[in-house]
């Protein structure tokens, strides 16, 4: 398995420290506000990346935090009026909820700051004495910069760069205007711990450092390409600085998310949250839109890009419904199907696991599925092979295959007939239609057509493709969609 590293800059194969297990840990939300369609993108990405190392037979222990101290939390509480625990725990649930209609699965530990305290504060304490840290009159502690020799090697940022623009604020204590807070002394009225420097708090980047440490090294730790500089640098200076070891040897990063080609930004208008875009879309539809593309390429969020998902979903999932239906209902014949079609067949299966092999290639494997599905479309069409025996196996096998799909990409693990359904309801939805006079008008159409009054059924029928309603007669019986 190939994964890009942000630390080398190019793909290297993936070999875990410890022969069959893997350590992963990925940065978290601040739990201070509703998830945003970039923190779906990151749980979605280090989702599969996670399904595809337990698919490979790895021993995966995934580690997700949450940041449940903050600036950003404590904003938040006073300015609702609410204690800061319950802003954290309440966003802490909604971030659950949000990733369980997203089939992102659970980590398998999510330690969250505050539990990590006492751990925070010896980490300081080692910094302090490895002369890597100071602490300051006010009870704030530094993390010395220029004593990290490597500072910047994440990143590829130089400290000369950096020093540009950098200064110290008045009232600050650093040393150096690089150097910045592993633990801050509290402002009145803001939540404390005590520690050997007086009432405080951590810092941000020295939170994740304490959380990851009893899993040292990782073999993975991940987050988005905003958390590259400076959390993830500082973090890599922090820990190293008193570990003996790389913090991680691989760096997975993934990309950031634009809104119709602009920066997301609450400033702008354009901030969208998981919960905003499910009111008009399905979980899977979401789903799909973000997996649709590399997870290191920037993707930008547009309706279009979800209509086209919807799209793509609905070929997948009638394919699977035809397929079912066929088996159910066909007398088997002995016909050969083209010798070239076998050979096609296994080989693009393959294919999408090489591509999940290749950086985690979601955009294409899923290129690989709709070969497939393009493959059972053409016997599914062909009337004389579509009894063969030979595409009963195919067709199994494509039911199988649908099943590894959903296992790795959680995708397609729907019973077809009810996704189709619900993806025609919630299409019908956004186009403001009268479900109660569908149906009535559908009902009535059957019914004229049952007693062979046609006339009526294809006026029934024009009335329904004046609404935007399309239907199809098929052997199951009328069915209709969004046209």
């Amino acid at each position: 398995m190939l994964l890009y590293n942000t630390l080398g800059r190019k793909k290297m194969k993936f070999t875990p420290i410890r022969p069959g297990k893997v350590h992963m840990y990925v940065c978290g939300i601040t739990a201070y506000d509703y998830c945003h369609i970039g923190h779906a993108r990151s749980a979605v990405v280090f989702d599969v990346l996670a399904r595809r190392l337990r698919h490979l037979g790895f021993d995966l222990l995934f580690v997700r935090n949450f940041t449940d101290i903050d600036d950003k939390i404590i904003a938040r509480a006073n300015r609702d009026g609410r204690d800061w625990q319950e802003i954290a725990r309440t966003y802490i649930d909604a971030f659950h909820e949000d990733m369980d209609q997203l089939r992102v699965l659970r980590a398998d530990l999510e330690p969250r700051a505050t539990e990590y305290i006492s751990q925070i504060q010896g980490l300081c304490l080692k910094l302090i004495a490895a002369d890597k840290a100071y602490p300051t009159p006010s009870g704030d502690v530094y993390f010395r910069v220029r004593s990290h020799a490597p500072y910047g090697k994440l990143s590829g940022r130089s400290l000369d760069d950096l020093l540009v623009g950098a200064r110290i604020v008045p009232g600050e204590e650093k040393e150096d205007p690089l150097d910045f807070a592993v633990w801050k002394a509290s402002k009145p009225g803001e939540p404390f711990w005590n520690s050997p420097w007086g009432k405080g708090r951590p810092g941000w980047h020295i939170e994740c450092s304490a959380m990851s440490e009893p899993y040292l090294p990782l073999d993975i730790h991940g987050g988005g390409q905003d958390l590259i500089f400076p959390h993830h640098e500082n973090e890599v200076a922090q820990s190293e600085a008193v570990c003996g070891c790389e913090l991680a040897t691989h760096w997975v990063h993934n990309g950031f998310v634009q809104i119709n080609a602009e920066k997301m930004s609450k400033s702008k208008g354009n901030f969208q949250t998981i919960r905003q875009i499910l009111q008009s879309y399905l979980p899977e539809t979401l789903r799909f839109f973000l997996l649709s593309k590399h997870y290191r390429s920037p993707i930008d969020f547009t309706e279009q890009g979800l209509e086209e998902a919807e799209k793509a979903l609905h070929r997948i999932y009638s394919s699977l419904l035809e397929a079912r239906r066929l088996l159910q209902r066909t007398v088997w014949k002995k016909i050969a199907l083209p010798e070239d079609l076998p050979t096609e067949w296994t080989a693009l299966q393959q294919s999408f696991e090489d591509a999940l092999d290749d950086d985690v290639n979601t955009a294409s494997a899923l290129g690989h599925i709709f070969a497939q599905a393009r493959i059972i479309n053409r016997l599914l069409e062909n009337k004389i092979l579509r009894s063969s025996e030979n595409t009963r196996d195919l067709l199994e096998e494509f039911l199988d295959r649908a099943t590894n799909w959903n296992v790795q990409l959680g995708l397609f693990g729907a019973t077809p007939a009810d996704f189709l359904n619900e993806l025609r309801m919630m299409r019908a939805q956004r186009a403001s239609l009268d479900i109660v006079k569908v149906e009535n008008l559908l009902r009535e159409r059957q019914k004229a057509r049952e007693q062979k009054k046609f006339d009526d059924a294809d006026s029934l029928r024009s009335q329904l493709q004046a609404i935007g309603v399309t239907v199809q007669d098929t052997p199951e019986g009328q069915t209709w969609d969004i046209q």
